[in-house]
């Protein structure tokens, strides 16, 4: 329901005031209701002015420090003070013009001594010396600035798009080093296992090396007390003869076998054999050293 009102009367909404006059001289502020007036005495109603809470949105275009053009979106929430209605009611023609002009003389006063990084950081304290000084010129008109609020902060596209690739590619080096670091741990890792690998297989080379001269030597102890007259080489020779003939027909049992040429005949078994026999002496005289 609006406000209605003739020349003798009218009906004032709630949040709102009215301004009465008498032969064109402001007389009093009109409460919401019905009010009868005198137009024989000069009295009527010359406006009303409504008190709730109204929103203007300035768009302010600037440079920064670094020398950036930048768009704002400043939202001015303000309201009519109900005391002083007549103040904003004679005193400003367009009291959003006014705002608005005070917005920019303060913004653009501000914002060029800062960087772009700082307006972003800082966007509060920009709302807030816009409202201090539009508090203290509006308030002289019956004006309350309620609120202000730095809406949004638009770069050029351009510099948006450079803003864009230079934090892709930092969080990219980033990245980078992280992965590096990834990689450093997994070689590192991958070493150690290695060397604990060679070294556990070093280990069990020597204890299978160790066990085959173990066997020999009970072998040809056993073999040396049954047998009178053997010395411990001719025993040492008929076994590896036999192991030899018994390598042979496994190589030529295997299904899975590949081609492998060796010197064949008395001769070279003795030289074979020799060649292991002089092997594990040369392990049995390392143990003993060690030990």
């Amino acid at each position: 329901m609006g406000n209605t009102y003739c020349l003798m009367g009218g009906c004032i909404d709630q949040a709102s005031v009215g301004v009465v006059e008498r032969w064109g001289r402001f007389e009093h502020i009109a409460e919401p209701g019905c009010h009868f007036f005198n137009p024989l005495a000069g009295q009527w109603l010359a406006g009303v002015l409504s008190t709730r809470i109204n929103s203007l949105d300035v768009k302010i275009e600037t440079k920064t420090k670094d020398n950036v053009f930048v768009q704002l979106v400043c939202s001015i929430q303000y309201r009519v003070v109900k005391a002083s209605a007549d103040d904003a009611f004679y005193e400003l023609q367009n009291p959003r013009e006014q705002i608005q002009a005070y917005v920019f003389d303060v913004v653009r006063a501000l914002v060029p001594m800062m960087t772009l990084d700082a307006l972003f950081e800082q966007k509060g304290e920009v709302a807030k010396s816009v409202l201090e000084e539009l508090e203290k010129v509006m308030g002289a008109y019956g004006y309350s600035i309620e609120h202000i609020l730095m809406v949004d902060i638009l770069p050029d596209p351009s510099v948006r798009k450079a803003m864009n690739e230079i934090n892709a590619a930092q969080r990219l080096q980033l990245a980078s080093v992280y992965k590096g670091e990834a990689e450093k741990i997994l070689q590192v890792k991958r070493a150690e296992a290695e060397a604990e690998a060679k070294y556990l297989g070093g280990v069990g080379v020597a204890r299978q090396r160790q066990a085959i001269t173990d066997g020999l030597r009970e072998n040809i102890m056993n073999f040396s007390s049954k047998v009178e007259g053997t010395s411990a080489k001719e025993v040492m020779d008929l076994i590896m003869i036999t192991q030899y003939f018994d390598t042979m027909r496994d190589l030529g049992n295997s299904s899975k076998n590949t081609t492998v040429f060796l010197p064949h005949g008395p001769g070279h078994v003795r030289d074979i054999s020799d060649q292991i026999r002089n092997g594990l002496m040369e392990a049995s005289s390392a143990q003993v050293s060690d030990v």
